[in-house]
């Protein structure tokens, strides 16, 4: 069983670099697996850009993997995304993840400019060019619905070949299939129950199946939104508010953290084991980062013990 931990991304009163050096370098010593970072262009939330404080984390570590989960990357321009992912991963020297959907109906697609009647289509083009960019080959050639390149020079690639590992979200089982089609993992959304995460395992275990993937090269993983506290109603509290932080009023979204004393988010999390983790990405919701740091050193003094 593989952790990872989220790495502190609100900034509501300056950003915190000590704060955020110290707790990266102490994810380092505890052996988590990854830091991991998401994507919140638009909302509530006052959250710092993805890849850019990847680029920080990565000046702040030496071994631990970097990722984000997920960009919405049918809201960004496939070749500057493209540049910018190598760049994570040359200066993090290929330790670099990188988490990709298309978005849903409820996105604010024309803010960026793009048809939300075409965008899985435009999605699915851009992560091919996005491919094509990322090749050993030094020019690209590449003509598309969206997309027309002819003969440029694309520079550097990134460290890890063929590309960074390729990390899909998403729910619906068309979603899940492009996921095994054109991915290298699944990350279940932290804004998911864990049972709707087992149905969704399910649906990519079968697509393995049918697609003729090899399962054991295909990685599933789930965030997890947890709160840890002695008080259980207390946990509840303050997961709901860092929860509502991110989505506001979101419907369902009360019934997907993991929270209360260490012995019932062990619990919770063995659950999201049992519907088929094999990488959890534990995400603590507290409102700055002494919050985070007092929630990862519990993890893993109080709550990893008993699932290893």
């Amino acid at each position: 069983m593989r952790f990872s931990i989220s790495i502190p991304q609100l900034d509501s009163s300056g950003f915190d670099a000590a704060g955020v050096r110290s707790y990266l370098a102490r994810a380092e010593e505890l052996g988590f697996e990854g830091g991991w970072t998401l994507e919140q262009v638009i909302g509530p939330a006052p959250l710092l850009a993805p890849l850019e404080l990847l680029a920080f984390a990565a000046a702040c570590t030496e071994r631990l993997r970097l990722g984000v989960a997920v960009l919405v990357s049918s809201l960004h321009e496939p070749l500057q995304l493209a540049s910018a992912v190598t760049t994570v991963d040359r200066i993090s020297h290929g330790r670099l993840d990188v988490g990709v959907a298309p978005g849903g109906g409820s996105r604010q697609f024309s803010a960026f400019g793009v048809d939300k009647a075409t965008f899985v289509a435009n999605f699915t083009e851009g992560l091919r060019l996005m491919k094509a960019a990322w090749s050993d080959e030094p020019r690209v050639t590449f003509h598309g619905r969206f997309r027309q390149v002819d003969d440029l020079p694309i520079q550097p690639k990134p460290v890890q070949r063929p590309h960074p590992p390729i990390w899909f979200g998403g729910q619906a089982p068309t979603a899940l299939a492009r996921a095994v089609r054109h991915g290298d993992a699944f990350l279940g959304a932290g804004s998911s129950t864990t049972a709707k995460f087992g149905e969704a395992v399910r649906i990519v275990r079968r697509e393995l199946a049918d697609q003729g993937k090899d399962a054991e090269r295909f990685t599933i993983g789930k965030r997890v939104y947890l709160m840890v506290d002695d008080d259980a109603e207390r946990a509840r509290e303050r997961v709901l508010a860092g929860l509502r932080r991110i989505y506001g009023r979101m419907r369902g979204i009360d019934e997907v953290p993991v929270y209360g004393t260490p012995d019932d988010v062990a619990r919770g999390l063995r659950d999201v084991v049992a519907a088929g983790a094999q990488m959890i990405l534990l995400n603590p919701l507290g409102d700055d980062v002494a919050a985070d740091r007092e929630q990862m050193e519990r993890l893993a003094a109080e709550v990893l013990p008993q699932l290893t």
